[in-house]
């Protein structure tokens, strides 16, 4: 899960790290009521997406009055960068600078340690240095075990030439680390960390990645993550704990599956042979009856949905189980136009027996690429 800038300052705050605080706006309204309670003027007005160059884009703009504030935000919130449209902006009081670095933690898939990265350069332009000037950028492996240590510190602000900061540094990395154990994070960055002109630390900028599967552990998290969503399907799944994800609006098939793999598969194949998937469900772990009624029934939400592929593989996933969910979900009345069915599992036979007495007409196929020809043939039909 990726958070916002605004989600990271509150984690930054938190852990003690020297950051701003702000306020958030969704709506020229909320522009309004937050510029009236500013009595100290310049503050900076920053685009709330999931993606870098928001500056070059007019997504980050200094508004020097209330005025600015409502005429500056009201633009950005109308702004579409790199694809993604604004819904939030972020105001913060503007900071002098005297010097931009770069600092993050990120776990390492090779070594499968956090890895510290630290550059005296830093801001926009970071991906330049580490291209152009690889020997400015340090990086240091930390320990599980040990985390961060005095001479993290001693070594990054002597190498990179600012001595005079290792002991800021040093806090800094301390709560840093800190905040990426203790939140499971994948990447805990601040870019910039910066020089103010009284020579203290600040955090500008911040991006934290948060690992999906320690999600259970932190309702904060949950909660931003919901706030976010807009698709009423996604939510629901995942009251389920299932992974409901839209396709293509222009599509027509819906696909049940458990895993991403098995998903990606049929989506491709499907596509391949001329068709369009609206929409995947990963059913996760524990293919009980009860979890598959209720993915038929989400899934049949969308009326956009013709035909319904279950396409479900595992050595102990038992079948009849999913047939059984599908037997309810249709005796509910959750029935799609054209039904394309394929089990392999424990209790296959059982399950293609217990399918049969759907009153709908089911095409069971083999695998997955005679799923996709009978997906085909009722499509053409």
């Amino acid at each position: 899960m990726k958070l916002l800038e605004y989600q990271a300052h509150v984690l930054f705050e938190e852990y003690g790290l020297p950051s701003s605080s702000g306020d958030v706006a969704s709506s020229v309204a909320e522009l309004a009521s937050i510029s009236a309670g500013i009595s100290t003027f310049p503050v900076v007005v920053k685009a709330q997406v999931q993606t870098g160059g928001r500056g070059k884009a007019g997504g980050v703009q200094l508004a020097a009055n209330a005025e600015e504030l409502k005429s500056k935000g009201e633009t950005i919130l109308g702004l579409t960068i790199k694809d993604l449209k604004v819904e939030k902006v972020f105001i913060t009081p503007a900071v002098e600078i005297a010097k931009e670095m770069y600092l993050s933690i990120i776990m390492d898939r090779k070594t499968k340690c956090p890895v510290l990265i630290f550059s005296a350069e830093g801001g926009i332009d970071i991906n330049d240095i580490a291209d152009r000037h690889p020997e400015k950028i340090v990086k240091l492996e930390i320990m599980p075990d040990q985390g961060i240590q005095s001479y993290h510190a001693k070594y990054i602000a002597d190498y990179s030439g600012i001595p005079e900061l290792a002991g800021q540094i040093e806090d800094v990395l301390k709560k840093l680390y800190t905040l990426f154990s203790e939140k499971n994070c994948m990447l805990a960055e601040i870019n910039p960390l910066v020089v103010k002109k009284d020579g203290n630390l600040a955090c500008l900028d911040g991006k934290i990645d948060v690992d999906d599967s320690s999600l259970f552990k932190h309702e904060q998290f949950r909660v931003w993550r919901d706030e976010g969503e807009t698709n009423p399907l996604i939510l629901e799944a995942r009251e389920f704990r299932f992974t409901y994800i839209p396709v293509e609006d222009a599509g027509n098939i819906a696909v049940i599956s458990n895993g991403s793999g098995m998903l990606m598969s049929s989506i491709d194949l499907i596509s391949a042979a001329g068709h369009s998937v609206c929409s995947v469900l990963d059913l996760g772990g524990g293919a009980t009856a009860e979890r598959i009624k209720e993915a038929v029934r989400i899934m049949l939400k969308n009326p956009k949905v013709k035909l319904l592929f279950i396409n479900i593989f595992g050595g102990i996933t038992r079948c009849d189980e999913v047939a059984r969910g599908v037997l309810e979900a249709t005796q509910d009345g959750h029935t799609p136009e054209q039904f394309v069915l394929r089990l392999e599992g424990t209790n296959k036979a059982e399950g293609i027996e217990i399918a049969s007495g759907i009153d709908i007409p089911v095409a069971f196929a083999d695998d997955l690429v005679d799923g996709v020809a009978k997906i085909d043939e009722r499509m053409k039909a």
